[in-house]
């Protein structure tokens, strides 16, 4: 298994990119985590899924949706924010 968090920095609020990671993470299938509209203007994600999974997530994170213009993909390295939830397993949704 593989866990990774990131930041989407670009035109990704707004537009949908939220309820698109969904629905991508669900066609990818078997990824679990999160997908969060942060003040800074960038959707921030948690995921974790085997390895395969996970890497065809984060390429599709780099294009987004149609409406999106993804400028930057950032890895987080290190402490979360504690008022953001852990990962439910099988689940992954918007917060």
């Amino acid at each position: 298994m593989k866990e990774v968090y990131f930041r989407v920095r670009g035109r990704v609020q707004g537009i949908g990119f939220r309820y698109w990671a969904v629905k991508k993470a669900q066609e990818i299938g078997e990824i679990s985590g999160w997908v969060h509209n942060a003040a800074d203007g960038s959707v921030e994600i948690l995921a974790r899924a085997e390895e395969e999974k996970i890497d065809k997530f984060i390429l599709a994170c780099h294009k987004g949706p149609l409406l999106a213009r993804v400028d930057k993909v950032e890895f987080i390295v290190g402490r979360r924010s504690t008022f953001l939830p852990p990962i439910e397993a099988g689940i992954f949704k918007r917060v």
